[in-house]
């Protein structure tokens, strides 16, 4: 089976051959920027050249996907926020937000602006998804990404703000979290027309390092399966940090995967969740893939893969830079090993 295949099997919950090695988050290369002579501040703003750019990732080096967008700003500007994206800047540089919606607590009352769909550059992503799936789409599975409510709303107004009124006057929040969670099902719809097989519901700011498993459970899950009950596509659910006080409720979000991070225990996971829940993860995406050497590389897969992972998956984005000798070498371990479990 190709890769597409394998990875659309293993949402099915079908038998394949072995482990994929995927993701659902950012993953271009300055190798294939640098191949296609883009500049890195070029592809946000250029439905095709992001789509070439994400493309290469597995051309170059066989990685079981095309995912774009590339950044985590497309939801916050579609709401009003003022980004920057530096046009001219050289090396890597993300886009970040210029200016945030909401400043102060009683401005927390907003509503989403009409035709959000259409608004910045949700018409790009769509683009990009229709060209990257031209492109590569019979022979990888193509995935996109949002962000999840509490993340989002603590890009709109500052975060910790918003960690504060968790605590203080979670209701408000809650009503907040709320119009995220519409926002976001909006964006994500248009991704799935546009032809994303997949969609990863990326919670970062939610972690149970800031979060306890309580505030998660009555503050976070609940507009967490608003969206995912929205999304037609294969779901995955990623938070970052120390998840393993919240894996369970992280299912009870019922996505089709949950995506874990370094931190998290993965074999404790699994013996939480069972053999059949799919469990993506959950090796270190910059201290093993960019800053390691080919043997730590091999190494960590082995163990991703002992540990009971159902994909081998970063916890993150893969940062640009990453060498192309431990990209083929989590690769070929990964086909080497992955199906001997």
């Amino acid at each position: 089976m190709n890769s597409r295949e394998r990875v659309l099997k293993l949402f099915k919950g079908e038998p394949i051959d072995r482990v994929p090695c995927f993701s659902g988050m950012g993953n271009v290369t300055e190798e294939g920027i640098n191949k296609l002579g883009y500049k890195f501040a070029g592809i946000h703003l250029d439905a095709k050249m992001m789509a070439d750019t994400a493309a290469t990732t597995y051309k170059l080096f066989g990685f079981e996907c095309g995912v774009v967008p590339v950044d985590l700003c497309v939801e916050a500007e579609a709401m009003g926020c003022v980004i920057n994206v530096y046009p001219n800047a050289e090396g890597i540089l993300y886009p970040t937000i210029k200016e945030k919606l909401i400043h102060k607590e009683d401005e927390m009352d907003i509503s989403l602006p009409s035709d959000m769909a259409n608004k910045g550059r949700v018409p790009l992503l769509r683009e990009a998804i229709k060209l990257i799936k031209a492109d590569i789409g019979n022979e990888v599975a193509i995935g996109s990404y949002v962000l999840g409510p509490f993340t989002l709303a603590g890009q709109i107004m500052e975060l910790n703000d918003l960690l504060k009124l968790s605590f203080k006057k979670a209701d408000k929040v809650a009503k907040l979290l709320d119009v995220m969670a519409d926002a976001i099902i909006i964006v994500a719809k248009e991704y799935e027309k546009a032809g994303a097989d997949f969609i990863t519901v990326r919670e970062m700011g939610a972690t149970s390092d800031v979060l306890s498993p309580r505030v998660f459970k009555n503050l976070i899950l609940p507009p967490l399966q608003k969206i995912i009950k929205e999304i037609k596509a294969y779901s995955v659910l990623h938070i970052c940090g120390k998840t393993n006080d919240i894996v369970t409720f992280m299912a009870e979000a019922c996505p089709t995967a949950i995506s874990v991070e370094q931190k998290n225990d993965v074999a404790e996971t699994r013996k939480k969740l069972g053999k059949d829940t799919l469990i993506f993860g959950n090796y270190d995406p910059y201290n093993v893939l960019v800053s390691g050497d080919e043997n730590l590389v091999r190494t960590t897969m082995r163990k991703c893969i002992d540990d009971g992972v159902s994909a081998i998956w970063p916890g993150c984005d893969i940062w640009p830079t990453v060498p192309p000798q431990n990209m083929i070498a989590m690769m070929d371990e990964t086909k080497n090993y992955g199906g001997k479990r």
